[in-house]
C-alpha cells in the first residue's frame, strides 16, 4: 500500500490514540481495555456499512488473483466470486485485512495471517472472455506466468465502479495491471 491508495476498510492500522478522546467522553465508566474493545467492534460494524456501499453487481464473475504467503513459501492462485457483486469481495478469515483501491484503479486486499501476507487483485471477467479464455488465464495464474497483458486481455479493473461510490478518481494514463502484490 502507498499513501495515495484509497482505503475502503482496514482492521490493521487501528490506533486507540486516534479514538481516545471520543471513547473516554462516551464511555467514562469503562476501562481502557473495554473502550479498546468497543473501538474494535465499531470498526467491524463499519465493514457491514462498506458491504452495503459496494452492493454493485457487475454482470460477470469476479476473479481474485492471489499471491499467497504460505508457511512453505509464496504461491499464486485464484478464486472466482460467481455473484459478480463487489460486496462479496469484502470477506476475510485472517487476522488483519485491508481492502483498498490503488492509484491505478486496481481493487486490492492485503490479508495478514500467522504464516505471512496474502495479496489479492480483484478483476471482473470481460463479457467477451469465453470459457477457453478463462481457462487460459487461470492456467497461467496457477503456473505463475500470467503477465499484466494477459490479465488486461481477459479482465477489467473494479476501481472505477468503486470510485463512483466514494468520489475517488484515478490516474487515467494507460496504466497496466501490476502483479498481485
Amino acid at each position: 500500500m502507498t499513501e495515495t491508495d484509497h482505503v475502503i476498510w482496514t482492521n490493521n492500522y487501528l490506533d486507540y490514540e486516534d479514538c481516545r478522546e471520543y471513547l473516554e467522553e462516551e464511555y467514562p465508566e469503562l476501562s481502557e481495555d473495554e473502550r479498546y474493545r468497543i473501538m474494535i467492534e465499531d470498526n467491524a460494524e463499519h465493514l457491514d456499512d462498506e458491504r452495503m456501499n459496494l452492493d454493485i453487481t457487475l454482470g460477470e464473475p469476479i476473479i481474485v488473483i492471489a499471491d499467497l504467503g504460505l508457511w512453505f513459501g509464496r504461491r499464486m492462485g485464484y478464486k472466482e466470486i460467481q455473484s459478480g457483486n463487489i460486496k462479496d469481495c469484502l470477506y476475510s478469515e485472517y487476522d488483519y485485512t485491508t481492502w483498498y483501491v490503488d492509484n491505478d484503479g486496481e481493487f486490492r486486499c492485503e490479508d495478514i495471517h500467522h504464516d505471512g501476507t496474502n495479496n489479492y487483485l480483484y478483476r471482473v471477467w470481460k463479457k467477451s472472455a469465453d470459457d477457453l479464455d478463462r481457462e487460459v488465464l487461470t492456467d497461467k495464474i496457477y503456473r505463475g506466468v500470467a503477465t499484466p497483458e494477459d490479465i488486461d486481455r481477459y479482465t477489467d479493473k473494479l476501481g472505477e465502479a468503486i470510485g463512483k461510490v466514494y468520489g475517488w478518481e484515478f490516474d487515467r494514463k494507460d496504466a497496466k495491471v501490476h502483479d498481485a502484490r
